[in-house]
């Protein structure tokens, strides 16, 4: 399944919301056949970045979009490497 990095710039973040907003995509994920696997704060710079599997980009939005309405600002393929 295609492999997909998406990045939230939110503006005063807090590590404890985005665990909150990620418990929402688990509990939304099965409907639409994604998976996000990570995520990764940044409270300094207002970052969040999130893994996901997916078989299309609009299907790991709709998870967002659903679950907390935190849509990505952007979203890449990615390729994992160890």
């Amino acid at each position: 399944m295609p492999l997909f990095m998406d990045v939230h710039n939110l503006e005063g973040v807090k590590a404890a919301d985005v665990a909150g907003a990620h418990a929402k995509d688990l509990e939304t994920q099965g409907k639409y056949g994604v998976n996000y696997r990570r995520y990764w704060v940044d409270e300094a710079n207002g970052k969040v970045f999130c893994l996901v599997e997916a078989d299309k980009a609009e299907d790991a939005v709709r998870v967002h979009k659903e679950a907390h309405g935190l849509v990505a600002d952007e979203i890449y393929p990615v390729t994992e490497y160890s």
